[in-house]
């Protein structure tokens, strides 16, 4: 990792250096601030700015803030005053609102205070992707629904996705150079592409298993982080491209300053609708393969199963658009080849959970089927525009209980819009990203994102959330290593006499022996491992070390 794309901090009592890029060239420049000018009386401000990982999307914005602009851009650097948060250098340019004393609100932010609560919010999102991920095979209630319906497990993604908005609309405020600003939003979106089909398209086999390796002809092309970088690539290109540089001082101005996002938010709608319950799905055909073996040959022990369609506007696993859309363009071999309808009842004797297929069970139940594909990702792409606005309230309306008002208008008002229509007959189901879907999960995404801004930014209660904080720090690290089981697969790794007897299943055993059960121990052990990694988070974080693409 070069110096560039790693933030050091020194400690806040001699000197402060932030090392930054600027998006519009990659030159680099320092601003050093000693701590005891934080008292002078003329309280002069310099500009500057920071880079963001993971949700974060690294890029920097300089910004000067004046008396007659109270809603310019909050990303900036001034001297640090006396009960700010300092961030330390960390790689996030996430700040609340900053205008001059004359102008600002008395409940507005003081300058230079860091956005806490969307560390919070991006660290409690990656917890809960490996407490359900983890523990939700013994408490089925909180793993992904098996098709129809919604779990804790299914919040996960689209929480991800809404902070990747609202971090967008931090990162591209001001762009000095518009083609070099695109260039790097490109290669950050191959970098997060890549890293998911690394980690996710079947090269690591997970825990209990110490084999690695995938066939090539058999590798899963899409994934979280592949999903993630589509929404924040269309994000931040229309958020560079198609927002004017009007003021923002009424409702109508602000409508006009990002009427483009919108149009394109409802053009990703009526052609996800259109596709959704305009294609014919025709009967179609897959191969059987032994799932015990991911390095087997493609013709070795398969046998041919036919699934039989032939309607339009089916939402059911078997005859959908969706999956009609990636067998067509990704291949039926590159498809998630565990689907959660294997839980379903129909394919499933111990549904929620999966199990032996039940007598006479339909021949899709085998089927491979990517909750990530390419059409649904079009819906989720929306939940990255509407995080994009709730940043954009962040940025316009600098007092605390304007935003937490507007906010909760939207989301209210998403959630409403979410029940219509599931009553109206639009289901709510993750693996197709229903739009009733969206709205629901986008609506909670804004309610939780208030709770979590007044707990850690109005009131300033932060040490109950502090694992969290940390953990979203470093939210890509945890990610690879926890979420995606890298780092307990390679701790199995070491083993004594048998595979069986390592570190990992050994701590997990202890915990069902104590407490005299599988399920609880199974969940006291994934409450650890969390805890675990809040810490080693926070050791980074002391260390200033934020890895990020």
């Amino acid at each position: 990792m070069s110096s560039s794309e790693m933030a050091v901090t020194r400690s806040p009592k001699s000197q402060v250096a932030d090392v930054h890029r600027d998006p519009g060239g990659g030159r680099r420049h320092t601003s050093v601030q000693s701590c005891k000018s934080s008292f002078v009386s003329s309280r002069k401000r310099k500009e500057g700015g920071q880079a963001v990982d993971f949700g974060k999307m690294s890029s920097t914005v300089a910004v000067a803030v004046t008396a007659a602009d109270e809603r310019s851009p909050l990303l900036q650097n001034s001297f640090h005053y006396p009960g700010e948060i300092t961030p330390f250098s960390s790689p996030s340019p996430e700040y609340q609102g900053a205008s001059s004393s004359a102008t600002r609100p008395s409940n507005s932010t003081d300058p230079k205070q860091r956005l806490v609560s969307l560390d919070v919010f991006r660290g409690l999102t990656v917890a809960l992707m490996i407490l359900v991920d983890d523990a939700g095979g013994a408490f089925p209630s909180i793993n992904h629904s098996p098709w129809f319906g919604v779990t804790l497990a299914d919040f996960a993604m689209p929480f991800f996705l809404f902070i990747v908005g609202i971090s967008v609309s931090f990162v591209f405020k001001k762009v000095s150079s518009k083609p070099a600003a695109t260039k790097k939003v490109v290669l950050r979106t191959i970098k997060l592409f890549l890293l998911g089909l690394i980690l996710q398209g079947g090269y690591f086999h997970g825990r209990d298993d110490l084999t690695y390796g995938v066939d090539i002809n058999r590798i899963r092309w899409m994934g979280v982080l592949q999903r993630i970088s589509i929404g924040y690539l269309l994000a931040s290109l229309t958020e560079i491209w198609c927002v004017n540089n009007s003021e923002v001082n009424s409702a109508i101005a602000f409508g006009k300053k990002y009427y483009v996002q919108w149009v394109v938010v409802f053009l990703l709608g009526i052609l996800y609708m259109a596709l959704l319950y305009g294609l014919y799905v025709p009967d179609w055909e897959f191969k059987v393969v032994n799932e015990n073996s991911l390095l087997s040959a493609p013709n070795n022990g398969t046998e041919t199963q036919i699934v039989h369609c032939g309607v339009r506007g089916s939402l059911e696993p078997a005859c959908n658009a969706v999956g009609l859309i990636d067998r067509y363009f990704l291949g039926e071999s590159h498809l998630y080849q565990r689907p959660v309808y294997k839980r379903t009842e129909e394919c499933s004797i111990n549904s929620p959970d999966y199990g032996p297929l039940p007598p006479n069970a339909p021949a899709w139940c085998m089927a491979p089927f990517d909750p990530e594909g390419l059409l649904s990702s079009l819906m989720a792409a929306i939940t990255c525009f509407l995080g994009l606005q709730y940043g954009h309230i962040m940025v316009h309306y600098k007092g605390h209980m304007q935003r937490i008002i507007i906010w909760l208008v939207c989301s209210s008002s998403l959630l409403i819009l979410g029940y219509v229509f599931t009553v109206i007959g639009v289901p709510l189901s993750k693996p197709l990203y229903t739009l009733s879907y969206m709205c629901i999960t986008t609506g909670a995404s804004g309610i939780l994102l208030i709770a979590i801004f007044y707990t850690a930014d109005v009131i300033n209660i932060r040490k109950p959330m502090i694992l969290f904080q940390w953990m979203g720090m470093n939210a890509l690290s945890v990610y690879a290593l926890a979420a995606c089981d890298i780092f307990p697969a390679a701790l199995q790794g070491f083993y004594w006499r048998s595979p069986e007897n390592n570190l990992i299943s050994a701590t997990e055993s202890l915990f069902e022996t104590v407490l005299h059960s599988e399920k609880w121990g199974k969940l006291v052990f994934v409450l650890m491992e969390i805890i675990f990694w809040g810490l080693v988070a926070g050791f980074l974080h002391v260390k200033g070390i934020y890895i990020k693409l």
